[in-house]
């Protein structure tokens, strides 16, 4: 003959089934806000700043760890803080203490011509200039981009807010550095 159960341990063990469910949702939330915070992000860009490497739309991951620790490389697609309410994602052109400017669709950086291979050249309004001419100087009132400081121009040059308008990036304002597109899917790929 079976003992009959006690009327307390149903109870027990619906609580202990509840208790679990909140102790791993709590785990789970707590992951995620410091994967979200300290490691990977995503983007959504808006806008054609960036044609023809990221397309208005298309969604990004943003890889943040260790970005604020290391110092950041010519040409890295960034996120930063534009103001209190916007990110834009550009690309480092001048990192602190360079010299640039751009002549005759080429750039200069402390005297050198560099390749930009990431930029297409296409004709725009009739115009073969991509980059007009431009220095330092005659932007910033500043020689070199100051130490704590990048500058940074979107690919789409014609079509770009970047440091043109809004002045050296504080680094202490990077987000992180752009790694993947990941939506729509047949865009997936690997971003240079």
């Amino acid at each position: 003959m079976r003992e009959p159960k006690k009327s307390g341990s149903g109870k027990k063990l619906w609580r202990r089934g509840i208790w679990r469910i909140i102790q791993t949702a709590a785990i789970v939330l707590v992951l995620t806000f410091i994967v979200r915070e300290f490691m990977f992000t995503n983007y959504i860009v808006y806008g054609q700043s960036m044609l023809p490497t990221i397309k208005d739309g298309e969604r990004i991951i943003v890889n943040k760890i260790g970005y604020e620790l290391t110092e950041p490389d010519r040409f890295d697609l960034i996120i930063f803080h534009a103001d209190e309410d916007s990110d834009y994602i550009k690309r480092i052109i001048g990192l602190p203490g360079d010299e640039l400017y751009y002549e005759a669709d080429t750039l200069y950086v402390n005297g050198e011509s560099v390749e930009e291979d990431f930029l297409e050249t296409i004709s725009v309004n009739g115009s073969d200039v991509f980059t007009d001419d431009f220095t330092l100087e005659n932007l910033t009132d500043e020689h070199t981009v100051p130490e704590g400081h990048v500058f940074v121009l979107g690919d789409n040059r014609k079509n770009s807010v970047d440091s043109r308008q809004i002045g050296f990036i504080p680094t202490d304002e990077i987000v992180g550095r752009a790694n993947i597109t990941f939506w729509p899917p047949q865009n997936i790929r690997f971003i240079d």
